[in-house]
């Protein structure tokens, strides 16, 4: 024997109990021609397996079937009913407290709750209760309802599924409306769980129940209409999509984007209460389609279950073909009920086949007990098990069972008691006059893994207001290349402000929630969506600058070499004899080299030019200025050999000059081999200086060493001004020391001026602050001491004797 409960009525009429009496009867209300057609789905398969003489042979399945009026409470009633026997069995009778279960599994319920409540009281008692469409995952805990089995894929997968299937078309904004039961509160707990983790965001969750009162429902649309998301996801059960949409008619609510559970969205009665066309272009899941040879044809015939006795039966025939039965022989009404009439012909709810996966799914209920039993009884050509059936035994038969049916479905659960879970992409599209078409245009299977989720069909899809494009429902608008999203304060992390990438940062992607810094020698484009490689800047050859000051660098070697042509040419006249020419083209030498110097300072740095560049430059000046000192000790001790008494130059000769500027280059030297041994320069990256550019210039090592070489050179220069200070006023004819003193000047001036300006100048151009002052300095040198000779020698040949060199009144100058 078998049990079935089923919802033949959808609601029931509330009624204030005052608790003086005894409650009345639950009144139901509202026929539901759905419940009929699943309980006739479950008489088919018993008559089908009755009629085998391959499953259960000799035995014959029984069925008790009750209406739980979509009640909760009456649900549990009927399945106490169902399992105890309804006998009224006084609390004082003699006989046994327990009898043995009178059915042997329970088919039913439709919706979650009602099917949790039982599971919930018949689960101790191992009593199998087969669901062919509650769907809430909570069912899926064997702890709680150890009895529970379904033919119906679990929430867990729906929700999830709905939730891809909304990101897949990047709406991030939605809306949502369940049923207060355990099926909407834990589809949608699922569901709003997998949206936070894809990034959607619900900007409203409401709920209701089909007997809560109008004015809740008003609320509700009421919500609706203010919200500014075009999405709203239906997680209703098809008894509460009935009332929504019988509330929604009046309204003006079209061009919402209607996303919906497999409760109600192939129903075709939904459609059909749908006049002003409020779930235009509706998307969302439904069970695979499926057939059950011989149903329809079943479903038609149901005149056998005529009976004057039934009332049940009498107002679902009544409602069926619009009729009423007569009450008595004598009374006369018009619409007379035959019990005959054929409903060839008749279109309702009852006639409608568009729910033949769920008959399915009650079918496949039945066979799954039937072969369980069969498995019992061992049964081959007739079964012979002679034991009484024990539930818990017929509960594990059904749980390890795997057949195929007729029609090619494979039946087994898993060790949640669930199917597989597959689901149909089902697209309402307009159909002809006023009708809907349920179209499949995707597939979701939850047995493959999430990226290849959902899988659309190649057919175009119908949107809200019979649309061809997809509709947005943002918050906010997605964030560009080159933008990062700035959460807007108060609000969910979908509403946000796009807010351009800082200088050196990019982000290449859309909505990107932050912006990456660009690598060191990298930095972003105008744009600010990608990374660009930064501009090596240093002095080239081919700046501008650099082409200057290499010219301006030639053109002080040659013109040093002219004066040095210019002294080797007349190097027997009394002027150039008089000067200590050997000295003169010493520092003529060292001049050129200053000059040629500052080539090294341009070009890109490398470890050769970096330590060239410094050491050549140190030890270069260090030779001219030990020249020129020794040209102004020259002066000064021919002076004082001159005086009685003193024998100076012979401490001073040709020799004690040579070693002079050997000992004083000979210090510079091992300055700068300390420096290049200890902590030479060497060329660095500058990522500081410039944001968009790298700097190539050459770091100085050891800041002690450089600053050494500096200040030994700025120690000899001023050596050179003191003596040249002194002997600017002695009483020669033409005396060398007030042009060194002028010189001296000079290179004291632009060094101590470069200071500054060397270490406030960026980039390349401290560089070309350093190549300056060398320029400048050597150009002093050159011009201050010898130009004025060479005027002498090529211009005033006449004061070139040795006559006028011994004389002691003042020339006229220059």
């Amino acid at each position: 024997m078998l049990g079935g409960i089923f919802s033949f009525h959808s609601s029931w009429m509330n009624k204030q109990n005052p608790y003086t009496e005894k409650p009345l009867p639950l009144e139901c209300i509202s026929l539901n021609f759905r419940e009929f057609q699943f309980a006739q789905a479950m008489l088919f398969a018993i008559e089908e397996i009755n009629n085998s003489t391959e499953l259960l042979p000799g035995v014959s399945l029984g069925y008790h079937i009750y209406d739980s009026c979509g009640s909760i409470a009456r649900s549990v009633k009927v399945a106490l009913d169902l399992t105890n026997g309804n006998d009224n069995v006084s609390s004082i009778s003699e006989g046994p407290c327990t009898r043995p279960v009178q059915v042997q599994a329970l088919m039913g319920e439709t919706s979650s709750s009602p099917s949790t409540a039982i599971a919930t009281v018949i689960g101790p008692f191992h009593i199998p209760l087969i669901s062919h469409f509650a769907t809430c995952a909570c069912l899926s805990d064997e702890s709680k309802y150890p009895s529970f089995l379904r033919t119906v894929p679990s929430d867990y997968y729906q929700s999830r599924a709905l939730a891809h299937l909304v990101k897949h078309f990047g709406w991030t904004w939605v809306g949502a409306v369940r049923t207060n039961d355990d099926y909407g509160n834990n589809g949608m707990a699922t569901f709003t769980e997998t949206a936070q983790q894809l990034g959607i965001c619900l900007e409203y969750s409401v709920s209701f129940f089909r007997t809560d009162p109008k004015e809740k429902i008003q609320k509700i649309i009421d919500i609706i209409k203010a919200s500014t998301s075009n999405v709203i996801i239906a997680f209703l059960s098809h008894m509460d999509m009935d009332v929504l949409i019988r509330e929604l008619s009046p309204h003006n609510l079209t061009g919402y984007q209607w996303v919906g559970s497999e409760s109600w969205i192939f129903d075709s009665q939904i459609a059909a209460m749908d006049k002003n066309h409020i779930l235009d272009g509706a998307i969302g899941l439904s069970i695979s389609k499926s057939q059950v040879s011989g149903l329809r044809e079943f479903m038609l015939d149901v005149r056998p279950l005529k009976s004057s006795n039934n009332g049940l039966f009498r107002e679902f025939w009544e409602a069926l073909f619009s009729c009423k039965f007569k009450q008595s022989q004598s009374e006369k009404i018009q619409g007379e009920c035959t019990g005959h009439e054929d409903l060839t012909g008749v279109e309702n709810g009852f006639t409608d086949m568009s729910l033949m996966p769920i008959f399915n799914n009650v079918y496949k209920g039945v066979y799954a007990v039937a072969h369980a039993l069969h498995n019992i009884l061992g049964c081959n050509k007739t079964c012979i098990y002679q034991n009484k059936l024990d539930p818990y035994l017929v509960l594990q038969h059904i749980k390890m069972i795997h057949f195929q049916t007729r029609d090619g479905d494979v039946v087994y659960f898993n060790k949640h008691g669930d199917p597989a879970a597959k689901y149909e992409i089902i697209n309402w599209q307009p159909g002809e006059k006023t009708s809907v078409n349920f179209v499949t245009v995707g597939l979701y299977d939850a047995s493959l893994t999430e990226d290849k989720q959902p899988k659309f069909l190649n057919k175009s899809l119908i949107w809200a207001g019979k649309s061809e494009m997809v509709p947005v429902s943002v918050c906010s608008e997605q964030c560009p290349p080159g933008t990062q999203k700035l959460l807007q304060k108060g609000k969910p992390v979908c509403c946000h402000d796009c807010i351009r990438c800082a200088e050196g940062e990019m982000s290449n992607i859309t909505d990107s929630i932050t912006c990456v810094r660009c690598p060191p020698e990298s930095w972003s484009n105008e744009r600010r969506d990608a990374c660009i490689k930064k501009e090596a800047e240093f002095l080239s050859y081919k700046d501008i600058m650099g082409i200057l000051l290499t010219t301006v660098s030639l053109f002080g070697t040659s013109l040093t070499a002219a004066v040095a042509f210019i002294f080797f040419r007349y190097r027997k006249t009394p002027l150039v004899r008089a000067n200590n020419s050997e000295l003169s083209f010493l520092l003529l030498l060292s001049l050129t080299l200053c000059f040629l110097c500052s080539l090294t300072f341009i070009g890109q740095p490398s470890e050769w030019s970096c330590m060239l560049r410094h050491t050549a430059f140190g030890i270069t000046f260090v030779l001219c200025l030990s020249c020129v000192l020794g040209k102004t000790m020259v002066v000064l001790m021919a002076f004082k050999a001159t005086l009685p008494g003193e024998n100076l130059m012979k401490w001073f000769g040709p020799t004690q000059q040579r070693l002079s500027v050997l000992g004083f280059t000979l210090i510079q030297i091992v300055i700068c081999i300390l420096w290049l041994t200890l902590s030479p320069p060497f060329p660095i990256k500058n990522f500081k200086e410039y944001k968009d550019k790298i700097i190539l210039e050459c770091a100085l090592g050891s800041a002690v060493g450089f600053w050494s070489v500096l200040g030994y050179i700025g120690f000899l220069a001023m050596l050179c001004f003191v003596f040249a200070f002194l002997a600017r006023k002695l009483p020669d004819n033409f005396n060398e020391a007030k042009f060194i003193t002028f010189s001296m000047l000079i290179f004291c001036t632009v060094w101590i001026t470069f200071i500054p300006a060397y270490v406030s100048s960026p980039g390349k151009y401290s560089v070309a602050v350093e190549i300056f002052a060398i320029l400048a300095s050597s150009f002093g040198l050159l011009i201050c001491i010898f130009i004025p000779k060479c005027y002498i020698m090529l211009l005033r040949p006449e004061n070139n004797t040795k006559k006028n060199m011994m004389g002691k009144m003042p020339q006229r100058p220059f």
